[in-house]
């Protein structure tokens, strides 16, 4: 296992995400502790020694497994992440009746490392917002070694991100971002790692598989993998990918059987980054697949001078985009349902003419249809 320097420790480069646990009959709020208990005594037995939970995972039994079978361990002998669920704005004055009961779950008179959950658009004026009293609190934890690194994960966008920063960077000794080769440039990821590092923060990673979608890949991007490292597998590049991003110190994985487990361990047995032209193929060829997947919108804004109800029709195909490109999934659901009522794709009256203006001639009208059949809003 590589290790990697926080501080003034040795966090495994690898960390086990307790996100996407064995369930049982599919049922995300059934976690099969048989199989869960075998991964986790796998994991921290094969050198991983930082485990991520969180309040909503398996609609809260995360915590409880974490607590359960990772408290039959020294407690100094792993690091244990979990995070305040500021992704609900009902749980923005609760934060003190969520942390307790957080320690409770998991069994811990502290967190090694503790987050604000998901800063985004929709949460970051009430995440900013003193009457809450969420940085004060948690500060606080801090002072009384209950919470011992306080950082951040975001899903928001970079200016979104940017105003968290300003506003409590100075107490953030970590972020976390989906980071990965597709969002390299899909997600504006490569920017977003850029500003944590030129800010001196360093970066977590979370999704380096797209929730699965990089352990396969197409048979051009796959032959290319190939041709230049024939004993790497698919799954393993998205690492080695991660391993090139100056910066990135945390690599967490939400693997959901042993094998996977077993599998990634493996590739983190060695510290292989990509050369330039691996690097630059490997987002060469990613970003002509996106592209093809979605509409071909510039951003020209042409649009929405023309657009009688003032749609942000640009930002809604990018929306659209990622939600076809990547096969659905909640980043596009969250990013409209923290748009106003009135700004969704929902209420596109039909009228075309933004059509009538677009250089790409794209069928605007019709995606918004689509959009909001997908989405429900």
């Amino acid at each position: 296992m590589i290790y990697k320097q926080f501080q003034n420790l040795q966090l495994s480069a690898l960390g086990l995400g307790m996100m996407r646990l064995p369930v049982v009959n599919g049922d995300d709020n059934v976690v099969d502790e048989e199989k869960a208990a075998e991964m986790i005594d796998y994991a921290y037995q094969n050198g991983i020694n930082y485990f991520d939970t969180a309040w909503g995972y398996h609609n809260g039994n995360s915590e409880l497994i974490a607590g359960k079978y990772l408290s039959r361990y020294p407690r100094e002998s792993y690091y244990l992440a979990s995070k305040f669920p500021g992704y609900d704005l009902a749980n923005m004055d609760k934060v003190e009746e969520i942390f307790e009961k957080q320690l409770e779950k998991c069994r811990t008179p502290y967190f090694d490392f503790y987050l604000f959950h998901n800063v985004y658009e929709g949460n970051i004026d009430s995440y900013l917002n003193p009457e809450y009293g969420i940085l004060e609190y948690l500060l606080k934890q801090k002072e009384n070694g209950r919470i011992r690194h306080l950082g951040f994960s975001a899903h928001g966008s970079i200016d979104v991100i940017r105003r968290f920063l300003n506003a409590y960077g100075a107490h953030m000794e970590f972020g976390q971002l989906q980071l990965n080769y597709m969002d390299w440039h899909f997600q504006n990821a490569q920017e977003k790692a850029a500003l944590l590092t030129q800010s001196g923060i360093p970066v977590w990673v979370m999704e380096p598989l797209r929730g699965g979608k990089l352990a396969a890949a197409s048979e051009e991007l796959t032959a290319a993998m190939h041709s230049m490292r024939p004993e790497e597998t698919v799954p393993g590049w998205a690492f080695r990918f991660l391993q090139s991003i100056p910066g990135v110190t945390m690599v967490l994985s939400g693997m959901s059987n042993l094998e996977q487990l077993k599998a990634n361990i493996a590739t983190y047995a060695a510290d292989a980054p990509l050369n330039r032209e691996e690097f630059d193929t490997l987002v060469r060829i990613t970003d002509t697949e996106v592209k093809k997947a979605g509409l071909p919108c510039t951003a020209c804004h042409y649009c929405t001078s023309h657009c009688p109800k003032n749609l942000p029709i640009p930002d809604l195909i990018a929306l659209y985009n990622e939600h076809k490109a990547t096969g659905g999934g909640f980043i596009a659901p969250m990013a409209v349902g923290s748009m106003p009522p009135e700004k969704r794709p929902a209420s596109c009256v039909g009228c075309r003419s933004c059509e009538q203006v677009c250089p790409q001639q794209i069928k605007i009208s019709e995606m918004m249809a689509d959009f909001t059949s997908m989405i429900g809003m």
